[in-house]
């Protein structure tokens, strides 16, 4: 299993690189993924992400997008595998993305991409996936309410 670290890494290259290995048969696993980066200018990127969400016909029946970082970044992955063939298909199963490092990973190492650091852009123009969630209805407080709630009322024994 890989895990990858998306935080300062530029969101294309990660999720390139987690798409071939996903090809290759690996699990692959990317954490924090609301710190990943896309670069360019804000208001650029602001202005494509509403547009792809606005760019729909009949709203009933068109796709959904979803707000969370962490389908935001599996969503970039997909977009770089063969989706509609079965290897593809088959692929994106074995892709998971989280929000933080969950527990089942703590004390385990992660790759950190050295060619996709924000140390590499040659501007100081990016944006992170949180900020774009947040930028297209994302709201991060109703959320961590709705499931610290939840998580509170389900407990196993």
């Amino acid at each position: 299993m890989k895990i990858y670290n998306g935080d300062e890494v530029i969101l294309g290259r990660l999720a390139s690189a987690a798409a071939k290995a996903a090809l290759l048969g690996e699990e692959v696993r990317i954490v924090n993924c609301d710190k990943a980066i896309v670069s360019g200018k804000k208001s650029n990127t602001f202005q494509l992400a509403k547009a792809r969400r606005d760019r729909k016909g009949y709203p009933l029946k068109s796709a959904k997008h979803s707000r969370l970082p962490e389908r935001y970044v599996r969503r970039t992955v997909r977009g770089m595998l063969p989706w509609k063939f079965t290897r593809g298909k088959e692929a994106f199963k074995r892709v998971m993305c989280y929000r933080g490092i969950p527990e089942e990973f703590q004390g385990k190492e992660f790759i950190n991409l050295e060619t996709a650091s924000v140390k590499k852009l040659p501007t100081l123009k990016y944006i992170t996936v949180r900020e774009i969630c947040k930028a297209i209805g994302w709201n991060e407080k109703n959320e961590t309410i709705f499931l610290g709630s939840y998580f509170m009322n389900n407990k196993k024994p």
